[in-house]
């Protein structure tokens, strides 16, 4: 009898851009010419029903949209971001931490931290230590960083032995698909992006390289001036009816003993 033929498998890999801030027509197109597989969406100060609306909407299926939420916690000047996907009900921004965090608990999310340690936005190393364990995973590779912020983020990964995730961050239409995170397994579904973070799944942190690359990370950068504008901040802090603030009736008072503000 003759050798019988090997037949070799390849395990499933699913591309995911794991934070974008914008979604339109010219992001989806983008982000399948790039081969992305999911992009998490999740834009500032924008109510959860909202933004998986708009998830729902751009899905399809070339590409799955995950509605997020990057929660401000804690006052404008201190905020520490924590993204959050697989939430089921709308949590307010500027709130405290703790808040937040039993929030995401309470909802069987999966929490994730964007740039850390990156100015005053981001947790620091020492607040990712004490709470290393109800943390699901570190960036460390953002498109809109410089490469030494970003190699913080690897030794903090490394150093309290943390998943890693890598992202676009996209504000700009032109970074969605510059960096993402490699699962080595099938991601079809939100429930399967929370338990592929949850459980720790295998996955690696990859982008794209060059002059074009490098040049739409500068863009990126440059983009941050009117995210920490006193326009901004105005506009959102003082009025008390921005969708996400604390205060507003929206969340008919759930949150005004942890509300900074």
């Amino acid at each position: 009898m003759g050798s019988q033929p090997v037949v070799v498998t390849e395990s499933p890999t699913t591309r995911v851009d794991m934070h974008v801030k914008i979604l339109t027509d010219e992001v989806v197109a983008r982000a399948k010419r790039r081969g992305v597989d999911v992009l998490v969406y999740a834009p500032h100060f924008t109510r959860l029903p909202e933004i998986r609306q708009q998830a729902d909407h751009y899905s399809d299926d070339e590409l799955l949209v995950v509605p997020a939420r990057e929660i401000f916690t804690g006052d404008w000047n201190n905020r520490r971001h924590l993204l959050a996907i697989g939430l089921t009900e709308p949590v307010a921004d500027f709130i405290t931490f703790e808040a937040a965090m039993a929030e995401c608990d309470r909802q069987d999310a999966a929490v994730v931290v964007p740039h850390p340690s990156f100015m005053n936005v981001s947790l620091t190393w020492p607040e990712i230590r004490a709470h290393a364990a109800r943390i699901d995973a570190i960036e460390t590779y953002n498109a809109k960083l410089r490469a030494y912020q970003n190699r913080r983020g690897q030794r903090i990964a490394a150093d309290l032995d943390l998943p890693t995730f890598g992202s676009s961050y996209a504000h700009l239409a032109g970074t969605v698909g510059e960096a993402w995170t490699l699962f080595e397994t099938a991601v079809d579904s939100e429930a399967a992006l929370v338990e592929a973070l949850t459980s720790a799944a295998a996955r690696r942190v990859q982008h794209r390289s060059g002059v074009g690359h490098r040049l739409r990370s500068a863009a990126e950068f440059a983009h941050l001036a009117y995210e920490n504008s006193w326009e901004k901040v105005d506009r959102l802090l003082l009025s008390g009816d921005e969708p996400t603030h604390p205060r507003n009736l929206v969340y008919e008072g759930r949150f005004d003993d942890v509300s900074v503000y």
